[in-house]
């Protein structure tokens, strides 16, 4: 269940960071962006020693992710 819920927020936040960061590639390529951003996110935040609870919290981390891999494949 727990992989479902990560999938699901993953995508909203790929997708939210695509809306945000005015992304010019796909929707799928945002959404597949968005659920490597929630782990980057997460880890990022987890060496600053800020944690997120609950789903809202990981959307925010997973938004945030998502928008520095966004960042760096504009790039690219």
């Amino acid at each position: 269940m727990n992989i479902i819920v990560s999938i699901i927020t993953g995508g909203i936040a790929g997708w939210l960071a695509g809306i945000i960061m005015k992304s010019s590639h796909s929707v799928i390529i945002n959404i597949l962006l968005g659920l490597a951003g929630g782990a980057v996110g997460g880890f990022i935040l987890r060496l600053l020693g800020v944690y997120a609870y609950g789903f809202l919290g990981n959307i925010l981390v997973a938004i945030v992710g998502a928008c520095l891999l966004i960042a760096i494949a504009k790039r690219f």
